[in-house]
């Protein structure tokens, strides 16, 4: 089916999921995020048996589109919950996916960028990608990628990465487990279809349940987890240093920050 935000390509066994708004560095609209769900429905009906994510240009994944967000204030209590479910569903959906799944991180991966990076089974990345969790900096909370974050890299980095918002390299990310490989970007998706296709040669059903096998071991700790980070992320929302953070980003500017 088309896509406006995105495209994909089926070619045997391997799917290509491409992030494609390189005007907005490949950022997650709400309309993007729901295409992508429908495409993994698209991916697991066409029995393919590996899936490549990467984005269009010269960038994985800038977060979350925060112009999108400009008019919370309207929205009733139920609809941001459900707009923090909305991803928490979408990084959920990629790591419990019955095929392996691969990011080919091409560029910036940042916030909700870096966790889309994060969930996947393998992460792939140019040397030159920057990576961070940076909700912080803008009133945010890195509320739904951290159970991931935590399960990757310890505790101890965790609040790193989480607390400080920073940039980290790809090299960083890779001294950190979060990256698997670096590759020059005329490698990266060769790079990644070479790894699609050895994982393409195994048995399907053994992939499928080492795959759940994996997620049963921390299934109900990330229920939980994930419904904490969903009302955490919901209420954070409503406080007045949210909203500062997102007009600061909006209008170019430093956040004069309330504490409330």
């Amino acid at each position: 089916m088309p896509y406006d935000t995105l495209n994909l390509e089926i070619d045997d066994a391997i799917a290509t999921l491409i992030l494609n708004r390189p005007e907005k560095r490949n950022a997650l609209s709400h309309n993007m995020i729901s295409e992508i769900l429908k495409a993994l429905d698209e991916v697991e009906k066409a029995q393919a048996r590996v899936l490549i994510l990467t984005g269009a240009a010269n960038a994985f994944c800038a977060g979350m589109d925060l112009r999108g967000l400009r008019d919370f204030r309207s929205q009733s209590d139920d609809e941001i919950v459900a707009d923090a479910r909305r991803i928490a569903t979408l990084f959920r959906r990629l790591y419990s996916f019955p095929i392996p799944t691969i990011a080919a991180v091409n560029g910036p991966a940042i916030a909700g960028g870096c966790g889309l990076a994060t969930v996947c089974d393998f992460t792939l990345a140019v040397p030159d990608a920057e990576l961070g969790y940076t909700e912080v900096r803008v009133g945010f909370i890195p509320a739904i990628v951290s159970s991931y974050v935590v399960r990757q890299v310890g505790e101890k980095r965790a609040r790193d990465l989480l607390l400080s918002g920073r940039i980290f390299s790809a090299a960083a990310a890779k001294d950190l487990g979060i990256v698997n490989e670096l590759l020059e970007h005329d490698q990266l998706l060769p790079r990644a279809r070479e790894l699609a296709r050895s994982l393409a040669e195994m048995s399907p059903v053994a992939l499928a349940h080492t795959k759940q096998l994996l997620l049963k071991f921390s299934e109900e700790d990330l229920d939980r987890e994930t419904e904490m980070a969903v009302e955490a992320s919901a209420r954070v929302r409503k406080t007045a240093d949210f909203q500062e953070g997102l007009a600061a980003f909006l209008e170019k500017r430093k956040p004069k920050w309330q504490g409330e």
